[in-house]
Formats: structure tokens, C-alpha cells, sequence
């Protein structure tokens, strides 16, 4: 049965994808995007995949924007906004963290909470929360992002508990490392504040963790992945993709309780 589903940071990468995919199936898509450039290249795009986009200027930490929220209704709510930026936790300027946390964590609980009190009224609906490999997997040198998608982790599954009785659905969603511009631009950004010269983290060491950004994988697999579960009336509270996440999720929450300091 076809649904209304309103979905955040549709403007790049997994959330543009999705947003159209969900479109070929027949879905009506409320798609947010950042910034209002964003909102002509969309269009475009769902155009030229022959499909029906309702897009709009949907900055998640803008109060006015997320006024936006409240006024549509819809049968899911995919709060996938995020930003991320890399370098050594150790050192990075803390003012980097809050931004960060300010988009993933604070806005998108703000934007959750409205989905929540409209699906709790409904007494029905259902909330997915993008996180990702590292909000289970912390990663040396991209701790103010992984740390991020650990408090959304935290959000999701108390959400999830205090939601049944009314019977909304709370889940989320955990990619890998995939192609689409994301990674790259997150590790590049520390290049803004770090100084060899500066610093103490190696600039080797780093360097080192951006080898990983050789081996992202094909989005299009991932964007199929989001529409079977954002679509579908029953699936996991967590769905890890590719297979190899999933695996290595499990393997480094099982290796925390065996390692010694």
C-alpha cells in the first residue's frame, strides 16, 4: 500500500536516492532539503527519473523550517540530515563537536519529537533514525561523528521503548561506508584546523584512516536497502548494510567486552 513519507536531507547522497526510489514505487515523498538550491536540482532530478517529488527548503536546525514538520502529514518520518567531520577527538575544536551534534543530535531529536506527538495522536506511524556503522563502530579519527550516531543509537532505542504503547515504530537504519561524496568530504574537513606543526596526532596516523575511502561501496545498493525498509510494515529495529557491517557491528560490540585496558 502506497504511504506518505517525509524524509530529511533529501537535497544529496543516500537521501536524494531514496527519496526518488521510494517515488518509483509509488509513495508520495515530502523530501527536505537544506538549502534552496537544492530544491531546483531535486526537482530536476525526480523529472528526469519520471517521477512526483514534493520538495521543500527544510533546514533541520532552522526553528522556522521545522515548523514545516508539523504542518504535512505523513505515514513515515525519516529524520536522515546529517553532517560529519573527521580528526583525532583528542584535539579537534570542540566548537566543531557542537556544530555537529547541533545538526545530528539535537535538531534531529527537535524534528523527531514533532513526528512523535503527530504519530502519537494518530496512534500510529513510524520514526526512522539514519545512523550508521560507527554509531556502534567507533572509529579512530572520526570520533565527534561516530559519537553523534551513538547518541542517536541512545534516542532510537528509548524512543522505540516509550513509543509502543501508542503504537508507533521507531527503527533505524546503519550504512556502511558508501560512495556518495559524504566520507570524503567529512575527512577533508579537518584539514581547516590541523596543523602538523600544531598538533600531536600524527599526520601519517590520519592519514592511514583515509584509506578506507577506497573501499566505499555502490550507493545504489544501499538507497535499494532504505526503500525495502522504509517502505515495508515489518523489518528489524536495526538494519545494517551491506552484510559485512552488520558483521562487523556485531564483532566490535562482542571484542568490547573482552578488551583490557
Amino acid at each position: 500500500m502506497a504511504k506518505t513519507i517525509f524524509i530529511t536531507g533529501a537535497g544529496t547522497g543516500l537521501g536524494k536516492g531514496t527519496a526518488i526510489g521510494l517515488a518509483k514505487k509509488g509513495h508520495k515523498v515530502i523530501a527536505g532539503v537544506e538549502i534552496i538550491s537544492q530544491v531546483t536540482s531535486l526537482r530536476e532530478e525526480a523529472e528526469k527519473a519520471g517521477v512526483s517529488l514534493e520538495v521543500i527548503k527544510l533546514d533541520v536546525t532552522d526553528k522556522r523550517d521545522q515548523q514545516l514538520i508539523e504542518d504535512y502529514d505523513y505515514d513515515v518520518f525519516v529524520a536522515n540530515a546529517a553532517i560529519g567531520e573527521g580528526g583525532p577527538i583528542s584535539e579537534i575544536p570542540v566548537d566543531r563537536v557542537r556544530a555537529v551534534y547541533e545538526t545530528n543530535v539535537f535538531s534531529t531529536l527537535e524534528n523527531a519529537q514533532i513526528a512523535a506527538k503527530k504519530f502519537v495522536e494518530k496512534k500510529q506511524g513510524k520514526i526512522i533514525f539514519l545512523s550508521s556503522i560507527v554509531g556502534i563502530v567507533a572509529m579512530p579519527y572520526l570520533g565527534a561523528y561516530s559519537s553523534s550516531k551513538h547518541a542517536i543509537e541512545a534516542i532510537a532505542k528509548t524512543m522505540r521503548a516509550e513509543l509502543q504503547e501508542f503504537g508507533v515504530q521507531v527503527a533505524t537504519i546503519n550504512p556502511g561506508p558508501f560512495e556518495t561524496g559524504f566520507n570524503d568530504r567529512m575527512f577533508e574537513e579537518k584539514w581547516k584546523w590541523y596543523e602538523q606543526s600544531e598538533n600531536f596526532t600524527p599526520e601519517n596516523s590520519i592519514k592511514k584512516t583515509e584509506e578506507i575511502l577506497d573501499e566505499q561501496y555502490d550507493p545504489e545498493n544501499m538507497i535499494n536497502k532504505m526503500v525495502e525498509v522504509i517502505e515495508s510494515d515489518s523489518h528489524p529495529f536495526r538494519s545494517a548494510y551491506p552484510k559485512e557491517t552488520e558483521e562487523t557491528m556485531k564483532d566490535f560490540e562482542k571484542q568490547m567486552w573482552e578488551d583490557k585496558v
